[in-house]
Protein backbone atom coordinates (compact mmCIF):
# COMPACT_ATOMS: atom_id res chain seq x y z
CA UNK A 1 0.00 0.00 0.00
CA UNK A 2 1.36 3.16 -0.65
CA UNK A 3 0.84 6.89 1.16
CA UNK A 4 -1.15 8.32 -1.61
CA UNK A 5 -3.88 5.86 -1.06
CA UNK A 6 -4.44 6.90 2.96
CA UNK A 7 -3.17 10.84 2.46
CA UNK A 8 -5.52 13.34 2.94
CA UNK A 9 -5.26 15.31 -0.90
CA UNK A 10 -5.13 18.95 -0.73
CA UNK A 11 -4.60 19.62 2.59
CA UNK A 12 -5.73 22.54 4.21
CA UNK A 13 -2.57 25.29 4.72
CA UNK A 14 -1.84 28.73 6.46
CA UNK A 15 0.78 31.21 5.01
CA UNK A 16 3.84 31.61 7.02
CA UNK A 17 2.81 35.65 7.40
CA UNK A 18 -0.67 34.16 9.22
CA UNK A 19 -1.33 35.10 12.66
CA UNK A 20 -1.35 32.12 15.07
CA UNK A 21 -4.61 33.26 15.76
CA UNK A 22 -5.58 32.43 12.50
CA UNK A 23 -4.12 29.17 12.52
CA UNK A 24 -5.85 28.38 15.86
CA UNK A 25 -9.17 29.72 14.43
CA UNK A 26 -8.67 27.48 11.12
CA UNK A 27 -7.52 23.98 12.93
CA UNK A 28 -10.47 24.64 15.46
CA UNK A 29 -13.46 25.84 13.30
CA UNK A 30 -12.39 22.55 10.74
CA UNK A 31 -11.32 20.31 13.70
CA UNK A 32 -7.70 19.17 12.16
CA UNK A 33 -4.88 18.58 14.36
CA UNK A 34 -2.22 19.95 11.68
CA UNK A 35 -1.38 22.23 9.02
CA UNK A 36 1.11 22.70 6.59
CA UNK A 37 2.87 26.26 6.29
CA UNK A 38 3.27 27.30 3.19
CA UNK A 39 5.74 30.27 1.65
CA UNK A 40 4.23 31.62 -1.88
CA UNK A 41 3.40 27.81 -2.74
CA UNK A 42 6.13 26.01 -1.36
CA UNK A 43 6.37 24.32 1.88
CA UNK A 44 8.51 25.83 4.61
CA UNK A 45 7.12 24.23 7.77
CA UNK A 46 4.34 22.56 9.97
CA UNK A 47 2.09 23.77 12.96
CA UNK A 48 0.45 21.33 15.04
CA UNK A 49 -2.26 21.21 18.13
CA UNK A 50 0.88 20.42 20.07
CA UNK A 51 2.96 23.36 19.33
CA UNK A 52 -0.12 25.42 20.09
CA UNK A 53 -0.81 23.93 23.47
CA UNK A 54 3.11 24.38 24.00
CA UNK A 55 2.26 28.10 23.32
CA UNK A 56 -0.65 28.06 25.22
CA UNK A 57 1.08 28.55 29.42
CA UNK A 58 2.96 31.63 27.80
CA UNK A 59 -0.52 33.10 27.30
CA UNK A 60 -1.62 31.90 30.80
CA UNK A 61 1.25 33.76 32.39
CA UNK A 62 0.05 36.76 30.63
CA UNK A 63 -3.95 36.46 31.43
CA UNK A 64 -4.67 39.72 33.23
CA UNK A 65 -2.51 41.61 30.11
CA UNK A 66 -4.71 41.90 27.03
CA UNK A 67 -2.21 43.33 25.17
CA UNK A 68 0.50 41.33 25.33
CA UNK A 69 -2.11 38.08 24.52
CA UNK A 70 -3.23 40.20 21.92
CA UNK A 71 0.80 40.60 20.95
CA UNK A 72 0.96 36.71 21.66
CA UNK A 73 -1.85 35.98 19.13
CA UNK A 74 -0.98 38.19 16.46
CA UNK A 75 2.12 36.39 15.76
CA UNK A 76 3.13 34.83 12.90
CA UNK A 77 3.01 31.18 12.84
CA UNK A 78 7.12 30.93 11.52
CA UNK A 79 7.59 32.54 14.90
CA UNK A 80 6.23 28.84 16.70
CA UNK A 81 6.43 26.36 12.79
CA UNK A 82 8.21 23.81 12.89
CA UNK A 83 10.81 24.33 9.84
CA UNK A 84 12.47 21.04 10.22
CA UNK A 85 10.10 18.60 7.87
CA UNK A 86 9.81 15.67 7.66
CA UNK A 87 8.40 14.51 4.53
CA UNK A 88 7.30 11.32 2.30
CA UNK A 89 6.62 11.22 -1.14
CA UNK A 90 3.14 9.75 -2.44
CA UNK A 91 4.62 6.42 -3.92
CA UNK A 92 6.67 5.99 -0.71
CA UNK A 93 5.14 2.71 1.12
CA UNK A 94 2.80 3.43 4.02
CA UNK A 95 5.02 1.22 6.46
CA UNK A 96 7.64 3.49 6.21
CA UNK A 97 5.88 6.38 6.70
CA UNK A 98 4.30 4.44 9.73
CA UNK A 99 7.50 3.86 10.86
CA UNK A 100 8.88 7.74 10.29
CA UNK A 101 5.19 8.90 12.52
CA UNK A 102 6.54 6.33 15.16
CA UNK A 103 10.17 6.91 15.35
CA UNK A 104 9.67 10.86 15.44
CA UNK A 105 6.59 10.79 17.37
CA UNK A 106 5.05 12.84 14.95
CA UNK A 107 1.08 13.06 13.91
CA UNK A 108 1.36 13.48 10.33
CA UNK A 109 3.81 14.03 7.75
CA UNK A 110 3.28 16.22 4.90
CA UNK A 111 3.26 14.95 1.78
CA UNK A 112 4.59 15.76 -1.45
CA UNK A 113 6.18 15.50 -5.09
CA UNK A 114 9.67 14.31 -5.20
CA UNK A 115 10.52 15.89 -8.35
CA UNK A 116 9.11 19.35 -7.32
CA UNK A 117 9.17 19.39 -3.62
CA UNK A 118 5.05 20.71 -4.23
CA UNK A 119 3.22 19.50 -1.10
CA UNK A 120 0.30 16.93 -2.57
CA UNK A 121 -1.71 15.91 0.29
CA UNK A 122 -0.84 14.51 3.99
CA UNK A 123 -0.76 11.49 5.82
CA UNK A 124 -1.88 11.64 9.71
CA UNK A 125 -2.36 8.39 11.76
CA UNK A 126 -5.87 9.11 11.79
CA UNK A 127 -5.65 8.75 8.28
CA UNK A 128 -4.07 5.16 9.21
CA UNK A 129 -6.47 4.54 11.53
CA UNK A 130 -9.60 5.08 9.15
CA UNK A 131 -8.16 2.56 7.00
CA UNK A 132 -7.22 0.19 9.98
CA UNK A 133 -10.39 -0.19 10.99
CA UNK A 134 -11.93 -0.09 7.15
CA UNK A 135 -10.01 -3.71 6.87
CA UNK A 136 -10.90 -4.75 9.78
CA UNK A 137 -14.28 -4.00 9.74
CA UNK A 138 -14.31 -5.75 6.33
CA UNK A 139 -13.16 -9.25 8.10
CA UNK A 140 -15.60 -9.38 10.78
Amino acid sequence: MYVKQLMTKSPETVEVTSTIRQAVRKLFELEIRHLPVMDNGELVGMISDRDLRSYFPVIDEEVGQTTTVQRLLDRPVSSMMQGDLLTVDDESDITEAIDLLLEHKVGALPVVDSATGKLRGILSYIDILRSVRDDLAMTS
